[in-house]
């Protein structure tokens, strides 16, 4: 586990010591964080949901939708810890990530990327809320304010936690 709850005494004050400027977003754990910042980005109402979220799949080897009625704020959220730790990933490269095994019966299975219609819309409404904006050598990168409520939402979490 990445919170110091966990780590021990001796690891904790290692771990205090090497983070007096704050906490940050590799420092949390990434599902709660991901959680959080979705609930944040609900919360906001800044990010606005694209018509056919109810009923899209989220990739060609998907068999149904999802059944979690906040998917699109956790995917956002997704990406943009994915953009906060790379900067400059583009559509192509956060497809295969997001990408998973397509089952052919007996054939074996193969990889399939995830659907970019999902990912581009994401990207784009984070770009609208000034988080993310596009990178000069291709791809997208963080903004300073996208930096500044990641890390604020990633002490809170941690701040919970212990």
């Amino acid at each position: 586990m990445s919170t110091y709850q966990s780590m021990g005494p001796i690891k904790e004050h290692i771990y205090k010591e090497k983070h007096v400027g704050g906490v940050t977003l590799k420092d949390v754990e990434s599902q709660l964080w991901v959680t959080e910042f979705a609930k944040f980005l609900k919360k906001s109402g800044k990010l606005s949901l694209p018509k056919w979220h109810d009923i899209a799949k989220t990739a060609t080897f998907k068999e149904l939708p999802p059944q979690d009625q906040d998917w699109y704020y956790i995917r956002a959220a997704a990406l943009l810890r994915r953009v906060y730790l790379r900067q400059g990933v583009g559509c192509g490269a956060l497809r295969k990530i997001y990408g998973g095994r397509i089952n052919r019966g007996s054939a074996p299975s193969h990889h399939k990327p995830a659907s970019a219609s999902v990912i581009r819309t994401a990207l784009r409404g984070l770009e609208e809320m000034k988080l993310i904006t596009k990178h000069p050598d291709g791809g997208r990168m963080i903004t300073t304010a996208g930096r500044r409520d990641a890390d604020r939402i990633a002490s809170q979490v941690m701040s919970s936690r212990s």
